[in-house]
């Protein structure tokens, strides 16, 4: 194996915890994702001239969750590996990830019932009980049910990639990232424009989301057992991960396919730095991913397809995702250098903040008549202002009461006896 040659050895991801320093390049990272996507979802509300202007070029809610693909994709297999085990990582991604969920979700609901902001999609109150277990499981946005906070759909990639990570890491499969990240992104620019939307939800709504918590459960519990079962759940949970990214997105298969792709290279990228891949084939197979995506975002599906859009993704998706690797880059060229202080905080409450943001712009578009885009520049001005201390407030309650107790049961539940 090749020599690590870019990593320190306290940040190597086989070093004792209490010599593995917070990278405070990732937070930076978190933190800008999570202040372009509140831009992105502030333009309708206060700057509509700006959605007008930069939009057919750039977008930059796509620029931000690619950047956080990136994080997750460098950061969360390590988390696994590093741990040595599932119930150990599962235990601690539930309470990373759903007790500030559960928060954002209780909000959007207060907001609903006291007529504020947007209301829910109207589609969650037609089959309410099969949305809630579709969101129980994160999979909402692969199950055809509406996101009841329109972010969430990132969630449903994360748990995919989760999935699969955790099916390679109980299959003995750890230093494939670079070949998995260049198999899907090979996939997504052939044959991304030609896979269905959506198909099994639009022919069995229910059906397919109640088939899937079950699959779900039953995969999991397995991965838990001896040997043969353990290799069971790996084929379970790798089937319904490839399943439901391959024939039930809504956002369709070219950027599903991307997705998955990047967050693999992310991971690639992390093992070559750990010396944990060979150096030129890796670095070869991680440089084709962002050109295959960029290509992909290029090409229209053809007309017979039954592709979710009838169009390309275009060159505003493929600049942002571009712009996204180019910061990730970046990030990583400077990982040693001090990071400023409000990035870094920004990124540790990055979570909340892109939770609740959305609730806090809907809150900001009911109090300023529902239409603050029309009103005078100093005006809209004020209210971003409302807007942006609002977010940060949130977001700072947030991480304090919710996220911080919540990540400190869950490392004392998995914490090693003695």
């Amino acid at each position: 194996m090749p020599a690590n040659t870019l990593t320190p050895p306290d940040t190597r991801i086989d070093a004792p915890a209490a010599n593995r320093p917070r990278m405070g390049w990732l937070d930076a990272l978190r933190g800008i994702a999570a202040l372009v996507v509140v831009f992105e979802h502030s333009l309708d509300v206060l700057l509509p001239e700006v959605r007008a202007t930069a939009s057919p070029w750039f977008d930059f809610g796509r620029y931000g969750v690619f950047v956080f693909f990136l994080v997750s994709g460098y950061v969360v297999p390590f988390s696994l590996e590093r741990r040595g085990s599932v119930r150990a990582f599962w235990v601690g991604r539930f309470f990373r990830l759903y007790p500030a969920w559960a928060v954002s979700v209780a909000l959007a609901l207060a907001l609903a019932v006291a007529g504020l902001g947007y209301g829910l999609p109207a589609a969650l109150g037609d089959r309410p009980w099969t949305a809630a277990l579709a969101h129980l499981t994160m999979l909402q946005d692969l199950l055809g049910v509406p996101n009841v906070v329109n972010v969430f759909w990132t969630l449903s990639y994360e748990m995919i990639f989760y999935l699969l990570v955790t099916a390679m890491f109980v299959a003995g499969v750890k230093r494939a990232s670079a070949r998995i990240a260049l198999g899907f992104g090979i996939a997504a620019a052939l044959l991304g424009v030609v896979l269905p939307s959506q198909l099994l939800a639009a022919r069995w709504p229910d059906g397919t989301t109640l088939v899937a918590a079950a699959v779900l459960a039953a995969g999991l519990a397995a991965l838990f057992g001896g040997p043969a079962v353990r290799r069971i759940g790996v084929a379970v949970v790798a089937t319904l991960a490839l399943t439901l990214l391959v024939l039930n997105s809504r956002i369709g298969g070219v950027e599903s396919l991307c997705i998955i792709a990047t967050m693999f290279a992310g991971t690639a990228v992390r093992g070559l730095q750990d010396g944990r891949l060979r150096a030129w084939p890796a670095a070869a197979m991680i440089a084709v991913v962002p050109v295959l995506t960029l290509l992909a975002g290029l090409r229209p599906p053809p007309t017979w397809s039954q592709h979710g859009y009838p169009e390309s993704l275009g060159l505003d998706w493929s600049l942002a995702v571009a712009a996204a690797w180019l910061t990730f880059l970046a990030g990583l060229a400077l990982r040693h250098r001090t990071m400023p202080r409000a990035l870094v905080w920004s990124g540790l409450v990055s979570y909340s903040m892109y939770l609740l943001h959305p609730l806090v712009v809907q809150a900001v578009w009911s109090a300023a008549g529902e239409d603050p885009g029309s009103l005078p520049v100093p005006e809209r001005l004020g209210w971003g202002a409302l807007l942006v201390a609002g977010v940060l407030g949130a977001s700072a309650l947030a991480y304090r009461f919710v996220e911080k107790p919540a990540q400190r049961l869950g490392k004392r539940l998995t914490r090693p006896p003695g």
